[in-house]
C-alpha cells in the first residue's frame, strides 16, 4: 500500500475511470505546464494531469500553479473527472482521467535546473553524477532501483525462507590479504598500523562454516582501490554465498534456482539447467573466459586443413609447439562493413595482440578473393569454404601464431565485428535475449604477468584442486585445475566461486610453496582449519553488473544510487578530499603535500 502513513490519498500513477467523481490529494514535481491552463504532476509511481481552474473564485490556485517553477515540488487536492471525449492519453496509465484542482500548496520551488528531467535529453555523465539527486528523478533510474529492489528481495526469500540460509554480516574493517586486486588501507591510531576494507568476505564466509552455520548469504558491500570501468566500482556489492558438504554441481543448482526465483516477470523466462563450457574449450571457440553465445561466429581451427599448404606464413606458426591456425566466418560482412571497418579489424588485432590477420572474401559467384588464394587449388579452396560453412558475401578473419594469442585476438575481432554489424543494421544480440553460461575446470594457477616464472592464483589461493589433479599440486602446479567456476551472461562475468582448501596443511603448502606468499598473514584462517573445518564452497554474483545486464544499462553506474565518476571520485559531495594535518596527528600520518597539491592541480 504506497498510501499507508502519509497525507496523500493516491499516487501520482495509479487513478483511472473509477476514481471519477472522488476528491483525492496528491503530493509531487511539476513536470511540465502549459499557458497556465494544465500541468502534469508526477511522483515515483506515474503522471497526473491537473487542470489549472480558470474561473475567480479560485484565482489564488491558478496564480499558484501558474507561476510555479517546474520540478517545484506541490500539494493538489480536486475532483478526478474523465478526459473530454477524444482528448485520453493511451500512452499514459491515467490517460482517461484528470484532476480539477480545488486546492494547492506549493511545498518548495524549484531553482534554475542544469539540466531537464526527462530521460530522452542528453546530459553528461560527469553533470549527472554532480546532481545525482536530481538524476534519480529520472524514470529510468527510479525503475532500475525498484527493480534491483524486488530482485534483492525475492533473493533473500529464496535462500532464507526456502532454503535455510542465515544472513550474517562481516565486518568491513579487517587486514590486509595476500594476493588479488589492491585494497583500501584505514588507518588506526596504533602507529603504523593499518586496517584494509576487504574486497570480498571471503576469510570470513570459510570461518562462519568452520563455526557450524552450515548455510551462509549476505548482501554484501566489498571494495577495490582499482581503477573504475564501465562495469567496475571501487565500492560495490555482491550477492555471498557459502555452504558447507556441498559440491560444484549443488552450488550450481542453487544459482540457477536463486535466479529462477528472483528473474523479473516482465524479462521473460530463464531456463535451467545453465549451459557449461570448460575454460580451454571457452579460450578455444570464443577467445575468452566469458564467452557470448548470444550469435554464432565461433573461432574454428584450421590448422589441420592448411597444414597441407605451401603458405609459408602458415608453416612457420605451424611449427611452433603451440602454433595454430585459426579463423572466424563473419555473416554478410561484405553487405554490412566497409574496407575503412576490415582495416580497423585488422590494425585492433595489431596493436593489442600484435597478431596479423589476412582476410578471406566469399564472391557472388562462390570463389574467394584472398592473397591466400594463389596458394590453394580450386579443391583446397572448395574445402576451406566448407570447413568455414562460408556463404556469399561472408567475410573471413585468419590468424596464425600461437594459439593463447590467436585465440584472444580473434575473440576479441569476433566482438568487434558483432558491434560493427549491428551499428549497420544487423541484430545479433537483442536486448531481452539472456544467455547464462558456466565456465569450468579454470587453471588453479597462472603465471604472474609481470614475472612469469613465478604463480598467482587464477581466482584466490583459497581455492581447493580438482580432485583428478591434487597429485599434481606437488609435482607440476601448472598443471593443475581447479575446483572454481564463473557464471557468465551475455558475455560478462556476474559470479563467481569456488569449492575451497579445507585442510590446512594443504592451504599452507598452496600459500608458501607454490606462491610464495607469507602465511603468517593468515594465520588465524590456518589456524581454524585445524579445528574440524567441514568441506565447503560458495560462490558471489556481482549484483550491480546483474541488474545493469536485466535492465540493458549501459554502464553499472546506472543501477547504483549514488556511485564513483570513471575515477572512483563522487562528484557529488568531492570526494576523496583533503583533512587537515591536525585530524590525521592521532594517526601518526603525515601528507607529503607538495606532492599532495601537484595531484590536486592534475584533478
Amino acid at each position: 500500500d504506497f498510501n499507508s502513513f502519509v497525507t496523500r490519498t493516491n499516487t501520482c500513477g495509479e487513478l483511472c475511470s473509477v476514481h471519477v467523481g472522488q476528491e483525492v490529494t496528491l503530493y509531487g514535481w511539476i513536470q511540465y505546464q502549459r499557458q497556465g491552463l494544465f500541468l502534469v504532476l508526477r511522483d515515483f509511481q506515474g503522471l497526473t494531469q491537473i487542470i489549472i481552474p480558470q474561473d475567480e473564485a479560485h484565482s489564488h490556485v491558478k496564480k499558484l500553479l501558474s507561476n510555479a517553477p517546474v520540478e517545484s515540488v506541490v500539494r493538489v487536492t480536486g475532483i478526478v473527472s474523465p478526459r473530454p471525449p477524444g482528448q485520453e492519453n493511451p500512452k499514459m496509465p491515467t490517460g482517461d482521467i484528470e484532476v480539477k484542482a480545488e486546492t494547492a500548496e506549493i511545498l518548495n520551488p524549484c531553482k534554475k535546473l542544469p539540466f531537464e528531467i526527462k530521460d530522452f535529453i542528453k546530459k553528461s555523465e560527469a553533470l549527472r553524477m554532480q546532481y545525482r539527486y536530481l538524476d534519480l528523478r529520472s524514470f529510468q533510474l527510479q525503475y532500475n532501483l525498484r527493480l534491483r529492489s524486488q530482485i534483492v528481495m525475492r533473493m533473500r526469500e529464496y535462500l532464507c525462507n526456502l532454503h535455510g540460509f542465515v544472513d550474517v554480516e562481516t565486518p568491513t574493517l579487517f587486514k590486509r590479504t595476500p594476493g588479488g586486486a589492491k585494497e583500501f588501507l584505514v588507518p588506526s591510531r596504533e602507529a603504523g598500523k593499518f586496517y584494509s576494507l576487504p574486497q570480498s568476505p571471503q576469510q570470513f564466509k570459510q570461518l562462519l562454516m568452520i563455526g557450524g552455520l552450515d548455510r551462509y548469504f549476505q548482501v554484501a558491500r566489498c571494495y577495490r582501490d582499482e581503477g573504475s570501468r564501465p562495469d567496475r566500482q571501487p565500492e560495490f556489492t555482491q550477492i555471498d554465498i557459502e555452504m558447507s558438504f556441498v559440491d560444484q554441481a549443488g552450488i550450481q543448482r542453487l544459482i540457477e534456482g536463486l535466479l529462477q526465483y528472483s528473474w523479473p516477470e516482465e524479462r521473460g523466462c530463464i531456463t535451467t539447467p545453465f549451459p557449461s563450457m570448460t575454460y580451454k574449450e571457452a579460450l578455444a571457440d570464443y577467445g575468452t573466459d566469458k564467452p557470448d553465445t548470444r550469435f554464432g561466429m565461433k573461432i574454428v581451427d584450421i590448422s589441420d586443413f592448411l597444414q597441407r599448404s605451401d603458405i609459408q606464413f602458415v608453416q612457420n606458426a605451424l611449427s611452433y609447439p603451440h602454433g595454430t591456425v585459426k579463423a572466424i566466418c563473419i555473416p554478410q560482412g561484405v553487405r554490412y562493413l566497409k574496407n575503412k571497418d576490415l582495416e580497423s579489424l585488422k590494425e585492433s588485432a595489431k596493436s593489442q595482440f600484435n597478431q596479423e590477420i589476412m582476410e578471406i572474401i566469399c564472391k557472388p559467384d562462390g570463389s574467394l578473393k584472398s592473397l591466400l588464394t594463389k596458394f590453394l587449388s580450386e579443391k583446397q579452396q572448395s574445402e576451406l569454404i566448407q570447413a568455414l560453412n562460408m556463404q556469399v558475401d561472408d567475410v573471413v578473419l585468419l590468424a596464425a601464431g600461437e594459439h593463447k594469442q590467436v585465440c584472444s585476438a580473434l575473440g576479441s575481432l569476433r566482438l568487434e565485428s558483432a558491434d560493427l554489424l549491428e551499428a549497420a543494421g544487423l541484430v545479433l544480440r537483442g536486448p531481452t535475449t539472456f544467455h547464462f553460461l558456466w565456465v569450468v575446470d579454470f587453471p588453479l594457477f597462472l603465471p604472474k604477468e609481470e614475472n612469469p616464472t613465478e604463480l598467482e592464483s587464477a581466482h584466490h589461493p583459497f581455492t581447493a584442486p580438482h580432485p583428478s589433479d591434487t597429485s599434481l599440486l606437488y609435482s607440476d602446479p601448472t598443471k593443475v585445475r581447479s575446483q572454481h567456476y564463473d557464471l557468465v551472461l551475455n558475455g560478462s562475468e556476474v559470479g563467481g566461486g569456488s569449492i575451497r582448501i579445507h585442510s590446512a596443511e594443504q592451504q599452507r603448502f598452496v600459500l608458501e610453496k607454490v606462491l610464495k606468499e607469507d602465511s603468517e598473514v593468515l594465520s588465524h584462517l590456518l589456524e581454524a582449519l585445524e579445528f574440524g573445518a567441514p568441506p565447503h564452497g560458495g560462490i558471489a554474483l556481482g549484483l550491480d553488473r546483474l541488474i545493469s545486464l536485466i535492465v540493458d544499462a549501459p554502464s553499472i553506474r546506472d543501477v547504483i544510487a549514488f556511485p564513483k565518476s570513471f575515477r572512483g571520485r563522487d562528484l557529488m559531495g568531492n570526494a576523496p578530499d583533503y583533512v587537515t594535518p591536525e585530524e590525521l596527528e592521532p594517526y601518526h600520518i603525515q601528507v607529503s603535500w607538495p606532492l599532495a597539491e601537484k595531484e590536486a592541480k592534475q584533478n
